[in-house]
């Protein structure tokens, strides 16, 4: 049984955020370059697309939760 309910998109913006940290820590331990400027354009998109999967998620139905009158806190709607 899960403790807290699902959201994809904190999983996105999570994921999208640790890409830049590991570019950068990359440009740092001498793998690759990195320039500066690189950081915003990833960090926007990223928080876009977090953005995005989040609406979708919040507005695709819930299958059998709904079904069997429960809301997504598991509480029955009356």
């Amino acid at each position: 049984m899960l403790r807290h309910e699902f959201h994809p998109g904190k999983l996105v913006a999570g994921l999208s955020l640790l890409t830049v940290a590991v570019l950068y820590a990359g440009d740092v331990g001498g793998a690759w370059q990195a320039p500066w400027f690189v950081a915003a354009p990833l960090v926007m998109a990223g928080l876009l697309l977090a953005g995005v999967t989040a609406a979708i998620h919040g507005i695709r139905p819930r299958g059998a939760a709904q079904a069997h009158g429960h809301s997504r806190a598991g509480e029955r709607q009356g």
